[in-house]
């Protein structure tokens, strides 16, 4: 089983969108620091992933995800815990 996530930097507020067979090891590297890409952009909070079967099926997923059509679908997905993240937690 492969994990398509997202992750919100709590610094900049930008997406990074990954993949992974071990979830919870791919989240503590980045946590620590492991990862170059968000090594940088910390701290970081899982906001969305999903399960496929293989590694083709997360990786057309990552690669949906980041396209114009994924980063809308992001959005819609998760308008309202987006809007709440940005702007500090409060709710309207």
């Amino acid at each position: 089983m492969y994990y398509t996530y997202i992750l919100l930097s709590k610094a900049d507020n930008h997406f990074y969108v990954g993949i992974s067979s071990n979830l919870k090891q791919r989240l503590d590297e980045h946590k620590n620091g492991k990862v170059k890409a968000t090594k940088n952009r910390r701290p970081l909070i899982l906001i969305y992933y999903e399960c496929c079967l293989n590694k083709k099926d997360a990786i057309k997923r990552e690669q949906y995800l980041k396209s114009g059509f994924g980063r809308r679908f992001i959005k819609n997905r998760l308008e309202n815990y987006l809007t709440q993240a940005r702007d500090g937690g409060r709710t309207n």
